[in-house]
């Protein structure tokens, strides 16, 4: 490049002395000089709780005092920094580095502003100078006293004790403790004592440096690490909070992350008044709405989210910092608001190329004096400071303003510079760099600034050599971004991924508007944070099986709560249920729910100490579960005689149903909403199947002890308590499990009068293809143990199943035919009347049907004779295939019968009989029967096929499907995944997963990879999906009845 013209500058015309600190100007430039006029002093509180007063002239703009603070500490990287200070509606807000202090410190007098670290990087080694890290560390043990950044006891513990080992230095336990008794760091710390002086005698010989950098490296891969929480709601009302980080907006529900949007994703960022809107890229591959909106308390709150969400995707995505806009000429519209000062990569490359002198500083509160370490090349003699140059990237945020960049820069995004109306401060007589290594650093700005937009912001920044960090490498070449962060914004994951202090988390996750199975973007988490997470409970094989009694436990209060409160408000609000039938129901819900609400508390009580939240786990006194059970089994049988009343409950909620219209209609929107995941008769007969639960909970625990353990006697007590519950209210469970299960299919039938009578049980359904003049044509076909129905799927709103013809068992014969018809897998049932053909999708399909076939025959033959007659309108009978096809198959002609829950009117599609028919499998009696035992919730990751890192969801497992929670609080599932026609396999070598406890759902195409904390929990959850993905033999079985293990 050519030389660059010196201009002059109002500085330079005044006399203003050369500024040594950085400058983000264009070359040549000088910045503004520091307005002149009467001085204000201002209280500063830095990060070690000393206050500091500070002189500036009133008019300056926000900058000069945030500058005059880093000259005071000899900070380098500053601009990590902000200043905070509660406006005069009391809200806190950062300080504009733009606008004068004047006008946003209205009484600086009584006012005390707050130097904070503003901007938290992915990866603390990005920090060079130890000052900077020590900085952190201070912002993270206040964090940690105020309540901010939450974590389990382990981690808190560790925290402390690293940073008591900066303060005191090596272990001594006299000096330990007194040092905690005079120091609080957290709010329950006595409880944690012991812990934190166990994890400071491993630090012995670490320098408050190496103290500081393990401090953030633990602090780092925490969830609440550098968040701010903004309260806000979401569209339904929800109570939410807002926060945002390096990877973008956070979405919280109390202190659980449930939600993220990456930078990445979003193309829009605004607010009008209360509302804040962020507009998302579109996704062919999702179909969820681009716009999202929150609502806040206020305008201001509003607005200053919105300004910090602007400020955070500047520096960590932009080169430079954003031009500022043009001045309209007759009308503004939007904020002019944007961010100023210099951008990550800016402060990056500066301290990498510029040597520094080491300069010392003081630890308050550490016993040892530090030298400030520069892990970076030589100093150069004679140098300069470096001056960015300014780009033409601009990105200013207004009210309805877009965000720059479809797709982030792949190291590091899009970052800019400030602007010539900044006032910087002269950094004192600190170190700079020479001329030829600033040239090099900016010897293509002048040709970037004629570039257009587009190309610039989508231009890969180069990457530069990294210096020796106090750490492992990093899987990248970028010095600031993680293999994690480039791999949300599409680049590829290494196969080789090893854990380092350079890995970051990446906090991306689905929408809370997005189905987690629909959104193969649902962004990653951290896998060493997950590691990490796992590494803290217990490794006791009792703790895992006491867990899950807690898991199961939270979702059983759940399904309560859609009868105790969701149900009976609907009930309420319309005068439709019979007194009679409400005093049926409620009272002999609630109190199961008020009981089990206890119940929970308990197991998540004897939790938390075993996991060792207090000192009782050295004894051991907490590390068991009997008790806890026994006593609540006890309680459980004063309750027997509301488990009574569930199943005439039942029967009289569906006697209801087809007398009253009104009540019928009331059941079937309440069932269409989103809280009622399952047939609403299933939930009544919960309490039942809960007992069943806490029966296998104990059956595992008394395998697992030996009978010298001091937990083996309470569990088998408590055992056997429940042994004699299940085993008085066995024969209702399967009378009441086949009258529910009559009633389901009722629904979801067209053309059945009288399809639940005395007598009738089921046995399977499931798809077929049915040989007609047509050729095969695919049918549900339906088995009792009197009759088979064949049905076709309906072309009404309700996407129903019309009944076409019924074969009654009482004198079939069934043969395999296969050479007959020349069609794989076929049979040919022969019944008094009709005979049909069939073919089946596998062998093991086939096998299925006649086995169950064969069995039900067989009960026909030993009934009192043939099945009465109840299809609406009958087909005619002794007719070949062929001839039937002509006259029954037809599904546009066959006209349905009004019977009850007919009516054309929404119906849920994803019910087992649409699973079935568009996974063309079966599913029987048996299935559902192993399927209520084999019920199980917890928290497991999960990855899909071509993403890039792991999210974690609440997942349960009930009725062959998986349900999909953004945590165990919400009161209904994101999205569902039927289980069945999937296939349960390890991950092989070749699928570059290198995870434990990892298993892999696939049909088809889909393909989704789950992750479980423990060897235990990954047994559990293989065996109860084994159940759904693999049906039940029956050739050990005798009867149907027989099949009910309960």
């Amino acid at each position: 490049m050519g030389e660059i013209e010196q201009r002059p500058t109002p500085g330079s015309r005044l006399g203003a002395p050369e500024n040594s600190g950085i400058s983000t100007l264009e070359h040549g430039q000088k910045p503004p000089p520091t307005p002149s006029g009467k001085l204000m002093s201002i209280k500063i509180q830095m990060l070690d709780d000393t206050q500091e007063a500070f002189e500036v002239p009133q008019r300056a703009p926000g900058k000069v005092l945030l500058d005059a603070v880093c000259n005071h500490l000899n900070l380098v990287e500053g601009d990590y920094f902000g200043l905070e200070f509660p406006d005069h509606k009391k809200i806190t807000v950062w300080l504009d580095l733009l606008k004068p202090i004047v006008k946003q410190i209205r009484r600086p007098k009584h006012v005390v502003v707050k130097f904070v670290v503003k901007f938290f990087p992915p990866d603390h080694t990005q920090l060079q100078e130890e000052l900077t890290r020590y900085l952190f560390a201070l912002q993270v043990k206040q964090d940690l006293a105020q309540g901010r950044l939450t974590c389990n006891d382990n981690s808190a513990a560790l925290l402390i004790s690293h940073i008591v080992q900066s303060e005191i230095g090596d272990f001594d336990e006299a000096s330990d403790r007194e040092h905690l008794a005079k120091n609080k760091y957290i709010p329950q710390q006595d409880a944690l004592e012991d812990k934190i002086v166990e994890f400071h005698h491993n630090h012995i010989g670490q320098t408050p440096a190496e103290s500081d950098f393990q401090l953030l490296e633990i602090a780092r891969k925490l969830e609440m690490y550098g968040v701010r929480l903004h309260p806000a709601k979401d569209r339904e009302g929800t109570k939410i909070n807002l926060a945002v980080a390096n990877t973008g907006i956070l979405v919280f529900q109390g202190f659980t992350k449930i939600n993220a949007f990456n930078w990445a994703k979003v193309r829009k960022l605004s607010f009008k008044r209360k509302r804040f809107l962020i507009k998302l890229r579109p996704d062919v591959n999702s179909s969820y709405q681009d716009t999202l909106e929150f609502l806040m308390a206020s305008r201001d709150f509003c607005k200053s989210f919105w300004k910090i969400c602007v400020e955070h995707h500047a520096f960590f995505r932009l080169f430079e910092e954003p031009k500022p806009k043009p001045k309209p000429v007759l009308f503004s519209r939007g904020s002019s608001f944007r961010f100023s000062g210099r951008t990550q990569k800016q402060v990056l490359d500066y301290v990498k190329e510029g040597g520094h002198k080491k300069v010392q500083f003081e630890r308050k509160h550490s016993k040892i004096h530090s030298i400030r370490s520069l892990a970076t090349q030589p100093s150069e003699p004679n140098s300069e400071v470096p001056k960015q140059a300014q780009q033409s990237v601009s990105l200013t945020l207004g009210e309805g303003s877009e965000l720059p960049g479809g797709q982030g820069c792949p190291q590091g995004g899009d970052l800019t510079a400030a602007s010539a109306e900044d006032a910087e401060q002269q950094r004192g007589p600190g170190p700079s760099r020479s001329p030829a290594a600033s040239a090099k650093a900016h010897g293509a700005s002048g040709a970037a600034a004629a570039e257009d937009e587009e190309l610039v912001k989508d231009r890969p920044q180069q990457s530069r050599p990294r210096p020796p960090q106090p750490s492992t490498g990093s899987l990248t070449g970028s010095p600031h971004l993680s293999e994690l962060s480039i791999n949300s914004q599409g680049g590829t994951a290494p196969t080789n991924a090893i854990l380092s202090p350079n890995l970051s988390p990446d906090t991306k996750q689905a929408s809370p508007l997005v189905s987690p199975l629909l959104n193969d973007q649902a962004g990653p988490r951290a896998e060493d944070e997950d590691d990490g997470r796992r590494k803290r409970f217990p490794t006791d094989k009792a703790y895992f099986i006491a867990k899950e009694a807690s898991t199961t436990e939270r979702t059983y209060l759940k399904d309560l709560e859609v009868i105790t409160s969701w149900f009976q408000s609907t009930v309420g609000k319309e005068d439709s249920m019979p007194e009679t039938l409400k005093s049926l129901i409620f009272p002999h819900f609630e109190p199961l729910h008020k009981f089990h609400t206890n119940f929970l508390k308990e197991i998540e009580q004897r939790l938390a100490l075993w996991e060792g939240r207090s000192n009782a786990h050295i004894r051991g006194d907490y590390q068991r579960i009997g008790d806890v059970m026994l006593k609540n089994i006890q309680g459980m049988k004063q309750l027997a005689a509301h488990l009574w009343k569930h199943s005439e409950a039942l029967e009289a909620l569906e006697t209801g149903i087809r007398g009253s219209r009104r009540l019928e209609s009331l059941c079937r929107d309440f069932e269409l909403q989103k809280v009622c995941y399952l047939p609403l008769n299933t939930f009544l007969l919960r309490p039942l199947h809960r007992l069943m639960h806490y029966k296998q909970v104990l059956e595992r625990l008394c395998k697992h002890y030996p009978p010298s353990h001091s937990d083996f006697r309470d569990c088998r007590a408590a055992l056997a308590e429940i042994t004699e519950m299940v085993a008085q209210l066995h024969g209702t469970m399967i009378k009441m499990e086949n009258f529910q299960k009559l009633h389901e299919l009722k629904k979801d039938l067209i053309g059945v009068d009288n399809l639940v009578i005395p007598g009738r049980e089921f046995i399977r359904l499931g798809s077929l293809s049915k040989l007609s003049g047509k050729g095969l044509q695919q049918r549900m076909f339906f088995l009792f143990n009197d009759v088979l129905l064949y049905t076709s799927r309906g072309l009404t709103a309700s996407n129903q199943f019309k009944v076409h013809g019924q074969l009654p068992l009482y004198g079939m014969t069934m043969e395999e035919s296969e050479e007959e018809w020349g069609v794989p897998h076929c049979l040919t049932l022969r019944g008094q009347r009709q005979s049909i053909v069939v073919a089946a999708s596998s062998r093991p399909e086939m096998d299925k049907w006649v086995e169950d076939i064969q069995m039900a025959i067989d009960l026909a033959e030993k009934s009192s004779g043939p099945a009465p007659e109840f299809l609406a309108s009958s087909p005619p009978d002794n007719k070949s295939p062929e001839e039937a096809a002509g006259d029954q198959e037809s599904e546009d002609d066959l006209s349905a019968s009004r019977t009850s829950l007919e009516r054309q009117a929404p119906h849920r599609g994803n019910t087992m009989v649409h699973v079935c028919w568009h996974r063309n499998t079966s599913v029987s009696m048996v299935d559902f029967s192993v399927a209520v035992e084999n019920q199980l919730s917890g928290n497991l990751l999960r990855k899909f096929k071509n993403s890039n890192g792991w999210q974690k969801l609440w997942v349960v497992f009930t009725n062959f499907c998986l349900f999909f929670y953004k945590s165990h609080q919400d009161n209904h599932p994101l999205a569902s995944l039927p289980l069945l026609g999937y296939s349960l396999t390890i991950p092989s070598e070749s699928e570059d997963i290198h995870k434990d406890y990892v298993f892999k759902l696939h049909f088809k195409s889909h393909v989704y990879y789950f992750r479980a904390e423990s060897e235990y929990t990954f047994e559990r959850w293989m065996e109860v999906i084994r159940s759904a993905t693999s049906s039940a033999s029956r050739a050990h079985t005798l009867s149907h009845k027989e099949s009910h293990v309960y």
